[in-house]
């Protein structure tokens, strides 16, 4: 049997030490990250809690109020409340504490009355701790409970120093709670959790630090973690670190702490917000905002009087800063949000500016194309007439030295009055006309093969022109046709065609005036024939 029993103790031990050395190899990083998750999900583990709670709540409505099994719940519902909500804690000891002395159970009365001083001196209700346990007489308190009562004395006059302003009652505070600290060293066993608990304090505020440190070593190793034990003797371990001037392993314990008060929705603790203020001394103000905000709320649901004023300081302290910070990022965003409009503005400019210019060109590329085409169509045309010309000048000169030829034969003759005749008729320029238009009506149509049906589309149907059989232009067709090759001056157009100025402009007139298209754009339209 005692075999079996130490194999058991090696093996928690080595558990133990796993978990301790888990612990140490875990980055603060990783750590953080994970006590950001279990900030995220704490509402999971607050539904674990209420669920046991709901459990014990059951046990006790079925438990009969005069049974031991009724004391015996409301000491379980006491023990889930005692680091969750103080309120109820309270509450479930005023109970207990009415049982016992309605049944004159003295031992079990005193125990009570003990527990509910514990906790509303940690509360910092320190009038109602003191009444407490001066109705507990000393000398009628069994050797169990007196490592209790002098806990209760220490944990009161402690907090009384700590909370106190004045310097004389501090004194007088820190005095007795030595004195007590004393008294309950002497009442406890060597091997005692609180014994090592209080020896550890002892050496770490004697400056043995090494020894300290030695002592919560055997009680981190012999602390299950998920416990409140763990996180108790990380949270001390975390205040050697800090007595010691490491930051890095303060941090580090202070995460195992509060990480383990999360997930076992413990409300009651100081690891977070101890966390918190060492974060908002290095700097990261989000962090340390995001922290201490879900402390306090956890502070306000446990409802501990002694818990707000722990956490109010560090609270507006960090509360100013992360305002103060998110209002200088406020003034960044600001700032950039105008650098962006006035980039975006001058990208639209800038964008504005090249559509225009591109605009600019395209309609340039269209003018030069047209200017290209019209060119295009000026060198077709200028080729067409030059041909013709040069055949025309070709026939009349042959026609001129024929004509010269009869002349002088007729004139060598004596011919004269033949030679009078034939200059006096009219026959030879109107040939000349004739073939000088039916030239020109034919290279014209050559190049502008639909002209008759382009221009006639311009006119109203009933005044469009139709053409007599064998002709190609007519004098309307052919004074238009000029004007299409660039020949706008009714001058030369007179001159070409043999009519007066006026005859031109009665003819242009007259034409425009059946056109089912304004005046103005007559021509313009005409222009645009190819």
């Amino acid at each position: 049997m005692k075999g079996k029993l130490l194999f058991f103790c090696l093996f928690i031990v080595a558990i133990a030490q796993n978990v301790l050395a888990s612990a140490d190899t875990l980055s603060v990083a990783a750590l953080m990250n994970t006590l950001d998750e279990a900030v995220n999900a704490h509402k999971d583990y607050v539904a674990v809690r209420e669920s046991r709670i709901a459990g014990l709540r059951r046990q006790l409505a079925d438990a009969d109020t005069a049974s031991t099994d009724f004391f015996r719940w409301n000491g379980e519902m006491y023990k889930e409340y005692k680091a969750y909500v103080c309120d109820s804690a309270i509450h479930y000891l005023n109970v207990n504490l009415n049982w016992a002395e309605c049944r004159g159970d003295r031992e079990a009365a005193c125990e009570t009355r003990l527990e509910l001083a514990y906790l509303m001196a940690s509360a910092g209700m320190y009038e109602e701790a003191t009444d407490l346990l001066a109705r507990i007489g000393r000398a009628s308190l069994s050797a169990r409970l007196l490592p209790d009562y002098y806990n209760c004395l220490y944990k009161l006059y402690n907090e009384l120093s700590f909370y106190t302003l004045d310097n004389t009652f501090k004194k007088r505070y820190r005095a007795l709670a030595a004195c007590y600290d004393d008294s309950l060293m002497q009442v406890l066993p060597p091997t005692a959790t609180l014994c090592l608990e209080r020896k550890e304090m002892h050496k770490a505020m004697a400056g043995n630090m090494d020894e300290a440190f030695s002592i919560n070593d055997t009680r981190l190793a012999g602390a299950v973690p998920n416990t409140p034990q763990y996180a108790l003797v990380t949270y001390q371990r975390s205040l050697l670190y800090r007595r010691a001037g490491n930051r890095g392993e303060e941090k580090r314990f202070l995460a195992l702490s509060a990480l383990t008060d999360i997930r076992l929705s413990i409300t009651d603790h100081a690891s977070l917000w101890m966390l918190a203020q060492l974060l908002y001394e290095e700097g990261d103000i989000e962090r340390a905002y995001r922290y201490i905000r879900f402390s306090w709320d956890e502070t306000n649901r446990y409802n501990a009087r002694s818990r707000s004023l722990q956490t109010a300081g560090i609270l507006s302290l960090i509360d100013l800063t992360y305002q103060a910070m998110r209002e200088r990022q406020n003034d960044r965003l600001r700032l950039y949000i105008w650098c962006i409009s006035a980039l975006t503005l001058l990208l639209v400019a800038a964008m504005a500016f090249i559509y225009r210019q591109m605009k600019r060109l395209s309609v340039a590329r269209n003018h030069l194309e047209r200017a290209n085409e019209q060119l295009h169509i000026s060198n077709h045309i200028k080729e067409e007439y030059i041909g013709r010309f040069m055949n025309l000048c070709s026939v009349y000169i042959n026609r001129l030295d024929a004509y010269r030829r009869m002349v002088n034969k007729k004139v060598s003759a004596g011919q004269t009055e033949e030679v009078l005749k034939m200059v006096r008729s009219r026959e030879v320029l109107d040939a000349g006309l004739k073939d000088l238009y039916e030239n020109f009506d034919s290279a014209f149509l050559r190049l502008f093969p639909d002209f008759i049906e382009k221009f006639n589309e311009l006119l109203h149907p009933e005044d469009r022109i139709v053409l007599r059989k064998g002709e190609l232009l007519n004098t309307e067709l052919r004074i238009f046709a000029l004007i299409r090759l660039g020949i706008d001056d009714s001058s030369q157009i007179a001159e070409f065609l043999r009519y007066s100025v006026n005859t031109i402009y009665n003819y242009r007139a007259k034409v425009k005036n059946k056109a089912c298209v304004s005046r103005e754009d007559f021509e313009t339209r005409l222009m645009m024939i190819r």
